[in-house]
């Protein structure tokens, strides 16, 4: 009785595209602060792993959480939901 684990799937839009195969993805989240209860924007920076070298800075995109393919890249990129501007 083995079950499929659940894995963590984020959205974030692309910042850098220099690196071969890797793309770093800047993740928005709200928290609330726990004394003022404001809503404060965090941003999380994240390198993803792009097979294709298909993203482009400016693009949104989904991630899959997967095992560690290097020091600081644990995501994988799954697929581009909306291309960004072409500058």
């Amino acid at each position: 009785m083995t079950e499929a684990v659940k894995k963590r799937e984020w959205v974030g839009r692309v910042l850098s595209n220099k690196m071969d195969k890797t793309v770093v993805v800047a993740v928005e989240r709200s928290v609330i602060h726990p004394v003022y209860r404001k809503v404060l924007r965090r941003v999380t920076k994240l390198k993803a792993h792009d097979e294709q070298n298909a993203c482009h800075i400016g693009d949104q995109v989904r991630m899959v959480e997967t095992r560690p393919l290097s020091k600081e890249k644990h995501w994988r990129v799954v697929e581009v939901i909306q291309k960004g501007r072409a500058d």
